[in-house]
């Protein structure tokens, strides 16, 4: 059962014991999340091939999009125009690697 989060900034009522999450140490946190078997620790060679990559700059383009396409990725909810991004970025790669 997941417990409801509260958005008020400082607001730490609901179920969670904060006094005892606050109290816990980093030594606390590391036993508990090694004996974690969903979660099982990594060691150094697990992160030899890892990149740090960031978010891609984004550019403001004036682009025009019939009508219809629009209509249909805002119909889909917030966030239509990553979507739409997201789309050209599959084509983009599909078309970098067969060409």
């Amino acid at each position: 059962m997941s417990e409801p989060r509260n958005t008020k900034a400082g607001d730490r009522s609901g179920m969670t014991d904060w006094s005892r999450i606050d109290a816990l140490t980093d030594a606390d946190i590391e036993r508990m999340a090694s004996s974690d078997t969903d979660s099982p620790a990594t060691t150094a060679s697990d992160w030899v091939d890892a990149v740090v990559t960031g978010r891609p700059e984004k550019t403001v383009v004036n682009a025009k999009f019939d009508s219809d396409v629009v209509d249909w990725f805002r119909s889909q909810g917030r966030g239509y125009q990553a979507r739409m991004n997201a789309v050209l970025r599959t084509y983009m790669k599909a078309h970098r690697k067969s060409g």
